[in-house]
């Protein structure tokens, strides 16, 4: 590493004589080398990049630049405790490679193993390179515990106040003269109780993972076929699939070590590369670590609290709960959307229940599969059990209406009517969003035993439907009582069921729904990994965790 001095040449060291006048030296050498690294964008040296500059230039201001981590050629008791909370980081989702564990340890060691002769604890540019690791690693563990590395997207509004980066610092202030890490990062992370309990799993899942041996991610879908297929083969090749010194191979040959793959995996076996493949080669401790931290930095994103009572959507678990007072009052399994037509990521508050509720198809499912087939044969639509309508809600005659000359959709709506075969079963609760999505009951109700439930158009449909009905039915009733008004009691609705009845139910009970993608979850105190169903994992493991 190297600093300028006063007269803009590089200096290796600068040997101090006096200890008495290190700090003043360190101080005088912070500011100089702040200044060389805003125009280095933070690069301290080839191999080392400061993560949160901005701060660490901003503390060091407001601190006229004195160092905070050693006093007289003597690192602080809480240099100690940094090191020691960077080294087990990982019970908390983050890798001590992103807080300069190396770097650190290797200054600490030359400080302890000093001779005469090498002088590493008269030098005075040691002192400041040390100064400047500890106190970026330092801010960067807190802002990674508070609001993790993921960026926010529409869906999570949880907006940090204008004053973050000013209570970042004090964190950094009070780590400096406590060294008590552990209980200020209490603190700082999410208070939600899937969070806490995914945290308290960790220790289990590390002391059997295995991080010895590191193993060639594979991106699927890949961008191109040549370059994946290189991947694969030197993935296959790590895992003793194909001899070590294998460098290409012959379509037969990959198709073979496929083949092995997926009968150890108890894949589907048909010799090629897919998805599935794919995800079994990726399914190493490594991988899985990634995909912890992903899942507990989507926390992060969220709202500090939830209400008192809500609907948790977590659509790769293929569940539905609602919580009330953080107990689990409800749970139903659900099918959500394909890839193809995915479930949106949303936030919204039930509205309303509607029994045998009527089927306005939406325009994607009428472009892709209902036009194709009405230009094939107009009487696809009777087939079905749909009606042609007006916007007005006359009925149309299909085989009146020229087909061919539509393809991005029609002026008219399809609609299924309401009964036992409806694809929205009988019942259907509504929420706001701008996606035309809902929660439903459905007539295929087989579907709930399959382990791949991503199979509807968009929507959720909800296997314990009735429950559900009976708990928000039952909080309007309460809330009736408390405020000495009217609600709507269930045995009407049942009797509307019974009699198969369209009815319109408001629901006086502010409910909220959260429709999340969350991978990882934990069931009787251990990790549960869901299928990455939407590639959400992938995405974010490739846009943030990459150098993983």
């Amino acid at each position: 590493m190297a600093a300028c001095n006063d007269e803009g040449t590089e200096k290796k060291s600068e040997i101090i004589e006096v200890p008495e006048q290190m700090d003043k030296a360190v101080a005088r050498n912070l500011q100089q080398f702040l200044a060389d690294l805003n125009n280095k964008s933070g690069k301290l040296d080839d191999s080392t990049q400061l993560h949160s500059l901005t701060d660490v230039y901003d503390f060091y201001k407001d601190n006229d630049y004195a160092g905070s981590w050693s006093k007289t050629e003597q690192l602080i008791p809480s240099a100690d405790s940094m090191l020691a909370f960077i080294k087990q980081c990982r019970l908390y989702g983050l890798f001590p490679d992103d807080y300069h564990t190396r770097q650190l340890n290797t200054i600490r060691q030359l400080f302890i193993a000093d001779t005469a002769a090498q002088n590493a604890r008269r030098d005075a540019v040691l002192w400041t390179k040390a100064d400047l690791l500890f106190t970026d690693a330092a801010l960067t563990i807190v802002r990674h515990l508070h609001k993790g590395r993921l960026k926010p997207d529409s869906i999570y509004k949880n907006i940090d106040s204008a004053n973050v980066a000013a209570r970042y610092r004090s964190y950094l202030q009070k780590i400096i003269a406590t060294g008590n890490i552990t209980s200020l990062a209490a603190e700082l992370e999410p208070e939600h109780e899937a969070y806490k309990n995914i945290r308290q799993s960790i220790p289990l899942f590390l002391d059997s993972a295995d991080f010895s041996k590191r193993y060639t991610y594979l991106s699927y879908p890949y961008k191109d076929s040549a370059t994946f297929v290189k991947s694969l083969i030197k993935r296959l090749r790590e895992g003793g699939y194909v001899p070590f010194s294998t460098t290409t191979l012959d379509s037969s040959s990959l198709a073979a070590a496929i083949t092995r793959v997926q009968k150890e995996k108890k894949l589907i076996v048909d010799g090629k590369f897919g998805v599935q493949l794919v995800g079994a080669l990726n399914n190493t401790d490594a991988e899985k670590f990634i995909r912890i931290a992903i899942n507990l930095d989507r926390y992060k994103l969220m709202p500090d609290t939830l209400p008192e009572r809500y609907i948790w959507v977590n659509l790769p678990s293929y569940y539905l709960q609602v919580m009330d007072d953080d107990t689990v009052v409800l749970e139903s399994k659900i099918v959500v959307g394909k890839p193809k037509t995915r479930t949106p990521l949303l936030s919204s508050t039930i509205s309303d229940m509607i029994t045998y509720p009527q089927w306005t198809i939406p325009n994607s499912i009428i472009i892709k599969e209902i036009l194709p087939a009405l230009k094939r044969n107009p009487g696809y639509l009777a087939k079905k059990g749909y009606s042609l309508l007006t916007w007005q809600g006359e009925e149309v005659d299909p085989y009146t209406v020229d087909w061919s000359k539509y393809s991005k959709g029609i002026p008219y709506k399809i609609v299924q009517g309401s009964g036992d075969d409806n694809a929205l079963g009988v019942m259907k609760f509504n929420f706001p969003n701008k996606f035309s999505v809902y929660l439903h009951d459905t007539n295929q109700r087989y579907l709930f035993k399959n382990d791949n439930r991503a199979l509807s158009h968009g929507c959720v449909r909800v296997q314990e439907w009735e429950k559900l009905v009976w708990y928000i039915s039952g909080l309007d009733s309460v809330t009736a009582e408390q405020k000495n008004t009217v609600s709507l009691p269930s045995d009407s609705i049942r009797t509307w069921l019974f009699r198969k009845e369209k009815h319109i139910i408001p629901v006086k009970t502010k409910l909220p729904v959260y429709l999340r993608y969350f991978t990882v979850g934990t069931r009787k105190g251990k990790l549960q990994f869901y299928n990455d169903i939407y590639g959400e994992d992938r995405i974010a493991r490739e846009a943030y965790f990459s150098n993983k």
